[in-house]
């Protein structure tokens, strides 16, 4: 996601950077490490201190969010770090899968932007806010609107709220609902939109338009915490908890911080933590 707040938006190719083919005879001594964010200058900070563990990485670098978790399943990888817990519970129950989370990484705010206000309080009613048009990606934002006071969701927010759930006659603003990649653009008509991290840069938005930052300690946001990702029958794998561990060492999470526009929040629930709420979340999907 840099986690999934970066979501779904990546053409369909598949790229392989890493020192071996996929479809080479895989050294057991070598663990494989799906990422989708390979250029990141920690991930050699990573595989250094892989090394001194006795461990070595082998990167393979995704460009298409659809592949990571088939490739885990498929044992062409070993271990993947690119998704959140909600997004695994997903998959898995789409999928019929078993693919169990071992680490968490980090948790990203998520932001509310403007060119209008200088905070939510500025926003007069009726005002317009837009969001992703995808529902995958819209539990987030409306639990985030919901806290602000900007929306009230009937019945409360939840887990898996949805935008029919939005009570347009209490609510101090509309929602629009357009393709992510315009959100950054629609600042210009409307008063507020949540615009990903992917095109927030590029459209050269900076601190000074956020006017709401969720608080990821918010107990039904576990849920977006990125994790480390294994098959289950490796869930007790000593070497992979190991990998999965290194992202917390303090080098490592010291050359993420410095990473231009790094805003996560460091987590490191136990994988018996996250397994229960990737079970909890399972169970709600299949219903």
């Amino acid at each position: 996601m840099r986690n999934l707040r970066r979501v779904l938006l990546i053409p369909l190719l598949l790229a392989l950077l890493t020192t071996v083919a996929c479809g080479r005879e895989h050294n057991a001594d070598v663990v494989r490490v799906g990422v989708n964010d390979l250029a990141l200058p920690h991930w050699e900070v990573f595989k250094r201190k892989a090394a001194d563990q006795g461990i070595t990485i082998e990167f393979v670098n995704f460009t298409d969010y659809n592949q990571p978790n088939p490739a885990l399943a498929q044992q062409r990888i070993d271990i993947n770090k690119f998704q959140h817990v909600r997004y695994l519970a997903n998959y898995n129950v789409r999928n019929n899968d078993t693919l169990v989370p071992i680490g968490a990484s980090e948790i990203f705010p998520l932001t509310l932007y403007s060119r209008k206000h200088r905070s939510v309080d500025d926003i007069p009613r009726g005002g317009q806010v837009t969001l992703s048009n995808n529902p995958a990606n819209q539990v987030r934002p409306l639990l985030g609107l919901a806290a602000a006071g900007l929306i009230v969701l009937k019945g409360g927010a939840s887990w898996d709220s949805k935008i029919e759930d939005v009570d347009t006659a209490a609510s101090k603003v509309s929602l629009k609902t357009i393709d992510p990649t315009l959100t950054a653009q629609s600042l210009d008509s409307v008063d507020a939109a949540f615009v990903d991290d992917t095109f927030a840069r590029p459209a050269g938005l900076t601190e000074q338009q956020v006017i709401y930052t969720d608080d990821p300690e918010r107990p039904e946001l576990k849920q977006y915490i990125n994790i480390f990702a294994v098959r289950a029958a490796d869930k007790d794998n000593p070497r992979l908890l190991a990998v999965a561990k290194l992202y917390h060492d303090p080098e490592v999470q010291a050359a993420v911080r410095e990473e231009t526009g790094y805003k996560g929040i460091f987590k490191t629930n136990d994988p018996a933590d996250l397994q229960a709420t990737l079970k909890e979340l399972e169970a709600k999907f299949r219903k």
